[in-house]
């Protein structure tokens, strides 16, 4: 599928747009509705899953393409599909090294999801907002896009585990919680598989990291040290400031 990538603009969502992992605010709703209205096309690629990303957007931007799970899921024209999932092979071999670890883990699917951590981790605050979903046994699951650990006995031997594997790992130390996307999925190998090369993007997270350094003008939103030397711009994690660095966008004339 090819789409244009004349006046493209990617946003992160979790800590880029939306700062208490349930809604974004409204100056950078405005700012994102002036960047539509002058020609740009918008993107939102975000480690949740389609299926997690839509209650937080709250039915605006349907025109946007959705990129879901770090690449693994894209929605275009309302159409979700998996582009990615673990191998049957390789998911086994992955839950062998959760079970040596003793990890809780949130596994999504291409819309459903299972789930074996606390009942009080925080990211039980950002899954199925909209209960649009069911929680299922992972075997249940008819594919797996998506292998989120959210506790373990030894996270970094977990995550170093997975790299020996061959899987694309990030793991946020700040948050505590690794995620596992099959083979080298990222959400710049995904926007690239849609025919999207020529982009401005804005990110905060190492899982930004390929989305950034491609981008023809990237935005890091805070300080994180793996993005330093990345991004052309860097502006404060808050509303205020990143809703006029969009402003920005909005006047500008979309160019290929």
């Amino acid at each position: 599928m090819i789409i244009s990538s004349t006046g493209t603009t990617v946003f992160d969502i979790d800590g880029t747009l939306c700062f208490d992992g349930r809604t974004i605010d409204g100056r950078i709703l405005a700012a994102l509705d002036a960047c539509e209205r002058a020609g740009h096309q918008l993107v939102f690629a975000s480690a949740r899953p389609v299926r997690d990303l839509l209650p937080v957007l709250g039915g605006r931007f349907p025109t946007a393409t959705l990129i879901g799970g770090n690449g693994s899921l894209v929605s275009v024209a309302g159409q979700v599909r998996a582009r990615a999932a673990f191998g049957a092979g390789e998911l086994d071999r992955l839950l062998v090294e959760a079970e040596r670890f003793r990890a809780g883990y949130l596994a999504d699917g291409p819309w459903d999801y299972a789930y074996t951590g606390p009942t009080s981790h925080p990211i039980l605050d950002r899954v199925d907002q909209g209960r649009l979903a069911g929680r299922v046994e992972i075997a249940d699951l008819p594919a797996v896009v998506k292998f989120l650990v959210v506790d373990a006995t030894d996270m970094a031997a977990l995550a170093e585990a997975g790299r020996t594997l061959g899987m694309t790992v990030n793991h946020h130390l700040d948050e505590e919680i690794i995620d596992f996307a099959p083979g080298a999925t990222n959400k710049w190998e995904a926007l690239t598989s849609l025919g999207i090369d020529q982009y401005d993007a804005f990110g905060n997270d190492i899982n930004d990291l390929d989305l950034l350094r491609n981008a023809r003008h990237g935005v890091r939103v805070g300080a994180h040290p793996g993005l330093d030397g990345v991004a052309r711009v860097t502006v404060a994690p808050d509303p205020a400031a990143v809703a006029a660095e969009i402003s920005l966008l909005a006047t500008a004339t979309p160019t290929a």
